[in-house]
């Protein structure tokens, strides 16, 4: 059992009920009405720059990140407030970098951005293989997660309980992307942001009057329960010291998270290069907003429940803002307990739902789109096609992660998180780069980036401390590490845009020096939204 009263639990559960309930509502309300491409893909982009925005970080706003990373700050002090920063920077990197391009160079989805530079089937197919090879393990984390933690709010123990809620919020998110499509999906990700930020406040409110409004107070009593002394506050202890691998994850969480195709996709429902600046805007303040507030959660979480208590209901700290919310108001007669606990609930029922309803519906595109409308057929798909191929796709992406969700669900999974942001820095984010920027870049070298990067990954994660050598990763009981870092990126970034300079160093001359002259084409179009370069749609759209 959690601690939490019988009343709290009870009330929790008819809100989970609710907002399934009430979410689904909502999804058919605002899904297409009719077999309309961009409807379904963009929501006719009429999604204005704060809704977009709100959608946005409600995307980039997973299950992990809240779960996850206030265990991780809990657990390890600064190390976990870098983290969240990097989540922040990220987004400011997409904001900058590559937000207004990849909008001008594509149309529904990542695939469209790559085929504006090289038209091609193999590309397309390529491209759709690498979105699920970095969307599916993180799907599956979070449907795994789900199982362990219904059974923690809601006071139920055993495996069979566990399994139907994978099943339940599967079968949810399934119907939220086939049902609702892009706008769909973006109602669902406002509410939950707002939500998230409510609750943040909140609890963030709670945890500071506890210790007089003074930050010194929270950090001293956050060392002292984190069983770490000063070392809690200093960089170094989720690393063990080893400051390589630290830049290494870091480099991987900024550049992988702003590269994953479900955040890229939301460019595409923004009605032109301003409006993508003011909603990115918009999602970077609510990101930063709310790294602040995990920050504060995540000392609070130390400071109230402490590392051995945290520990013990989970290795990685993720019911850590569950934890710290029974330590604000447990034993409370009045119904504040019942307030808080439905709120913070509420609040993780809406990240799970919406969070891997994206990423069903970002896989979903791709696979209709790229795979089946321009890489598997010779013939032109009809819009209604199209659809039907695209919910189809929903459903074949979302029953393969229920199933592998139900078998990991008593291991640990969350290395699985790490390849989806190693795949992103790794393969996406070069072939994203190179195609938006390089005027040379040519259809062998985005090649050779996607699957070269992609495989690199793949190899150098299963020598990885996460994979075996300590307690805490998938296999504890083995050691096959042979590489020394936890992450990836510090070798498989730099191969991937390696292997993009070498694919196009070894292209045909005549075959590059036409790709060449295709870019140019199109370079004022994907740069600055300028001339007639868009396929399918023109410039004033």
């Amino acid at each position: 059992m959690t601690g939490f009263s019988d009343s709290a639990q009870e009330t929790s559960l008819v809100a989970f009920i609710a907002v399934a309930t009430v979410t689904l509502l909502l999804c058919v309300m605002t899904g297409p009405d009719r077999d309309d491409l961009a409807e379904f893909y963009t929501g006719y982009r009429s999604l204005s720059p704060l809704r977009n925005g709100l959608a946005i970080a409600g995307d980039y706003i997973s299950a992990a990140t809240v779960l996850g990373t206030i265990g991780v700050i809990a657990l390890t002090g600064y190390d976990g407030v870098v983290l969240a920063l990097s989540t922040a920077l990220s987004l400011v990197l997409l904001m900058f970098l590559l937000a207004e391009p990849l909008r001008n160079a594509g149309r529904f989805t990542m695939g469209d951005a790559f085929a504006h530079r090289a038209p091609s089937r193999a590309v397309r197919i390529t491209a759709s293989a690498v979105t699920l090879a970095a969307l599916l393990p993180m799907m599956v984390v979070q449907l795994a997660g789900a199982g362990h933690l219904l059974s923690f709010i809601l006071g139920f123990e055993g495996s069979g309980f566990r399994t139907g809620c994978i099943v339940v919020l599967g079968v949810l998110m399934i119907s939220y992307a086939a049902i609702g499509g892009m706008k769909g999906t973006a109602l669902i990700q406002i509410i939950k942001t707002v939500f998230l930020l409510g609750t943040g406040v909140i609890l963030c409110v709670l945890i500071l009057n506890r210790f007089d409004w003074s930050t010194a107070e929270l950090l001293g009593a956050a060392k002292d329960g984190s069983g770490a002394g000063d070392a809690f506050l200093m960089s170094g202890l989720q690393f063990g010291g080893n400051e390589l691998d630290m830049i290494s994850s870091e480099l991987t969480v900024v550049l992988g998270a702003a590269c994953l195709p479900h955040i890229t996709m939301r460019m595409y429902s923004s009605r032109n290069a301003l409006a993508v600046r003011r909603s990115l805007s918009w999602a970077v303040s609510a990101v930063v907003v709310f790294c602040l507030l995990i920050a504060v959660i995540g000392f609070g979480a130390a400071a109230l429940v402490g590392r051995k208590t945290i520990t013990a209901s989970d290795p990685q700290g993720n019911t850590s803002i569950l934890l710290v919310s029974q330590a604000l108001v447990g034993g409370d007669t009045s119904s504040l307990e019942t307030l808080v606990f439905t709120s913070v609930t509420t609040a993780i029922f809406l990240t799970l739902l919406a969070s891997v309803a994206g990423m069903i519906l970002a896989c979903a595109n791709s696979l209709a789109h790229d795979l089946f409308a321009h890489g598997i057929r010779k013939s032109t798909a009809g819009d209604a096609t199209e659809m039907a191929a695209a919910r189809a796709a929903a459903v074949a992406v979302g029953i393969p992660a229920i199933a592998l969700a139900v078998l990991a669900r008593h291991g640990n999974v969350q290395p699985l998180v790490t390849l989806s942001f190693c795949i992103g820095a790794s393969a996406l984010a070069p072939a994203l780069v190179f195609s938006l920027f390089w005027r040379r870049f040519t259809r062998t070298g985005l090649m050779c980036t996607l699957i070269g990067g992609t495989l690199c990954v793949m190899v150098l994660m299963t020598g990885t401390n996460l994979v075996s050598g300590s307690p805490q990763s998938v296999f504890p009981g083995q050691d096959f590490n042979w590489y020394p870092f936890t992450t990836t990126g510090l070798v498989s970034i730099p191969f991937g845009f390696f292997m993009g300079w070498l694919g196009t160093f070894l292209s045909h001359r005549g075959s590059g020096e036409r790709q060449r002259r295709r870019y140019e084409a199109v370079e004022a179009w994907i740069l600055a939204g300028a001339g007639d370069g868009a396929p399918g749609r023109s410039p004033a759209e």
